[in-house]
């Protein structure tokens, strides 16, 4: 019978939730409840990886949970030298949603863990390359009335409706759903937070 210690995930995000419970994972949710846009980093990578730190160091300060492991992270998009993060609208969602019609663009999510009374263990940025085909305004528009857009960092969720504009992705396809699995596995293995996987 394989041992784990205790974990926190440090987000509301039910993405990450469905990914982390059907690697067999038991944890318990615990947002951190903390708002990326303050940081000011102009590299694409360096912002993720501080926005996952930032969640991680927030939740680890919060619990009282001495020897829990906490695990944050934090999804972004880039395409054409622009970051698209959650759309504040629906507005922005199919501003963001032209953007990436047609072309490809990237998806880099920050898995950051710590354990509670001793700090950070690592972080890691972990990027795929998801390509889209062209789609009218209308197709757009549509989508965005649908509601999937909303909560989600450049405005579509590829493992719903979206899919449909999806035709070709390159790296880990969890990363793009909001959780890159295989690396959170091997993290929470060399770590310790888990002693065997499966």
């Amino acid at each position: 019978m394989s041992r784990q210690r205790s974990i926190i995930l440090a987000s509301a995000s039910p993405r990450r939730k469905q990914i982390l419970a059907s690697l067999g994972i038991t944890f318990e949710a615990r947002p951190s409840h903390v708002d990326e846009s303050s940081l000011r980093i102009e590299d694409d990578v360096e912002f993720v990886r501080s926005a996952a730190l930032l969640k991680l160091q927030t939740a680890l300060r919060a619990s009282g949970d001495e020897g829990a492991y906490v695990l944050a992270a934090d999804t972004s998009v880039c395409v054409g030298g622009e970051r698209l993060g959650k759309p504040a609208d629906d507005r922005d969602a199919l501003r963001m949603l032209m953007l990436l019609a047609g072309r490809d663009h990237l998806v880099r999510t920050a898995v950051a863990l710590g354990v509670v009374g001793e700090g950070v263990r690592e972080a890691r940025v972990v990027e795929t390359r998801v390509w889209f085909r062209e789609a009218c305004s209308k197709e757009l528009e549509r989508y965005v009335a649908s509601g999937e857009s909303r909560d989600k960092a450049g405005a579509y969720g590829i493992q719903g409706l979206a899919s449909g504009f999806v035709t070709r992705v390159h790296g880990s396809y969890t990363n793009v759903v909001g959780l890159p699995a295989a690396e959170v596995v091997d993290m929470l293995v060399t770590h310790g937070a888990l002693d065997r996987w499966p």
